[in-house]
């Protein structure tokens, strides 16, 4: 049973920090979300949910599948992090180049006008040469192999015990 609460507390607070992050760096540092930034937030707004049913309802016979699929939501996550550091690093081409946010009200050409232009192939940051899409993948798959690792071993453990 505590693997399996590991693993539910995991795949809960991975996508809570990375999707914290991912906001903290959006409205405290300006960092501004492209396309494929936004694309690989959603899975962990799922993951989110799933988990945290799972952790509600823990001795429930379906928590474990809830928390089977916030990993898969946070390793789909991951993938797409993956692809869009590819596009970062020129490894391969994008399916979008570029977005932006307008704010509501206001005179609609000067909000189009001043909005910052971000593009999905280029890294507005990075640590050690890993770009924000990068850790995410890093993590996420990281994150989901180690619940999937867990939830074997409570699984194990459940048929020896």
């Amino acid at each position: 049973m505590a693997a399996f609460r590991s693993a539910a507390w995991l795949a809960f607070l991975l996508p809570v920090s990375l999707l914290g992050g991912a906001l903290i760096s959006q409205y405290g540092f300006g960092l501004y979300p492209c396309e494929m930034c936004m694309w690989q937030r959603w899975p962990h707004l799922v993951a989110i949910i799933l988990a945290f049913v799972a952790l509600l309802f823990r001795t429930s016979s379906w928590a474990m599948l809830l928390v089977v699929a916030a990993a898969l939501a946070i390793l789909v996550s991951g993938l797409i992090g993956g692809f869009h550091a590819g596009v970062e690093y020129d490894w391969w081409e994008g399916l979008t180049s570029c977005a932006t946010n307008i704010s509501a009200g206001g005179d609609m050409l000067d909000s189009i006008m001043n909005a910052p232009l971000v593009r999905c192939d280029v890294a507005p940051w990075s640590l050690f040469g890993i770009s924000l899409a990068g850790f995410n993948f890093l993590f996420s798959v990281g994150g989901a192999i180690l619940i999937a690792i867990l939830l074997a071993k409570s699984r194990r453990s459940a048929e020896n015990g």
